[in-house]
């Protein structure tokens, strides 16, 4: 089940709701069902942040292909 975020088109609070397929959410401050969905970035938990090809070595081992590895 997606979480997504919604904009209540009548009162425009905006809430974020688990959403099964076939479902139509509904706004948890004033009941309207109509409601937008709204465009949000992904979360990444625990991502390393990136800024070369090639992790740095205190980032522990890497995998196959990796930079570091003898060639």
């Amino acid at each position: 089940m997606p979480l997504h975020e919604f904009r209540c088109s009548g009162c425009e609070e905006e809430f974020e709701v688990l959403v099964r397929k076939g479902e139509t959410p509904h706004c948890p401050t004033c009941d309207s069902h109509r409601v937008e969905k709204l465009l949000s970035a992904s979360r990444v938990r625990n991502a390393l942040p990136v800024a070369g090809p090639c992790p740095p070595p205190e980032a522990g081992p890497c995998g196959p292909g990796c930079c570091r590895l003898p060639g």
